[in-house]
């Protein structure tokens, strides 16, 4: 059995999306999994279990030792602490999972749209996210494509809230760590964000944003880190005003 969402394959993790987008319980997706991968099927009830196939081997188990078994697909229950995603759908290629070699300028446009579908849900958002993560504007995606794109995006924040810690921190702060809670429109946040980090890394010369917008994402928010840390260091010496 796989150990984690990194150990996934393009198959598996189109299954996984799969059973989540029918809306099954925790329990029923890790069973389901276990008898997919693990190449079980069900021969017949016997008794108070099941015989089970495998290959040319029967055996007969219990309820109670599946329960057990379907302990350690637990963490199919969680958000992957590393960005996975599906590699390719319809025949494109998905950029890196951790967004290397992506320009900052797309990064900002993904993020606008992640937070758009997490305040409307619409899943034309998704699809958008995913034709720009893709490559091609021309794909529509499915319910288990559009999950693979909410939960890589979803699991990318956790990831880069962990190596860029003191910008997300900092981002987190200024708008009290809820976007939706705030009086102004999810628009303006939005756009009253992207043009901080646009400020911030141009320094204010308006002739280098076409620049910065071409910066590699880990470029970008390495620069952003540094200089929300230094903002920080800064206000602990002398005071905020």
């Amino acid at each position: 059995m796989p150990k984690s969402w990194q150990e996934l394959d393009d198959q598996q993790l189109y299954y996984v999306y799969g059973l989540i987008a029918d809306n099954l319980s925790g329990a029923q997706i890790r069973t389901y999994c276990l008898f997919r991968w693990g190449k079980l099927s069900v021969v017949c009830q016997y008794g108070d279990g099941y015989l089970i196939k495998q290959g040319k081997n029967e055996f007969y188990t219990t309820v109670e030792i599946i329960t057990d078994a379907i302990r350690s697909l637990k963490w199919i229950e969680d958000i992957s602490d590393k960005p996975v995603r599906i590699s390719v759908i319809k025949k494109q290629e998905a950029v890196d999972a951790m967004l290397n070699g992506v320009p900052f300028e797309d990064y900002l446009y993904l993020e606008n749209l992640y937070q758009g579908f997490l305040n409307t849900t619409r899943h034309d958002l998704l699809n958008e996210m995913g034709q720009l993560l893709y490559g091609s504007d021309k794909l529509m995606f499915g319910q288990a494509e559009k999950l693979n794109v909410f939960y890589w995006w979803t699991s990318l924040k956790a990831y880069f809230s962990k190596q860029f810690p003191n910008f997300f921190v900092s981002a987190s702060t200024s708008t009290d760590g809820n976007l939706l809670g705030n009086s102004k429109s999810i628009g303006q946040q939005l756009q009253e964000a992207m043009n901080a980090q646009i400020r911030a890394l141009t320094k204010g010369d308006i002739t280098k944003e076409k620049e910065v917008l071409a910066m590699d994402t880990w470029r970008a928010l390495t620069e952003l880190d540094a200089l929300a840390r230094e903002a920080e260091e800064f206000n602990r010496k002398y005071g905020k005003h």
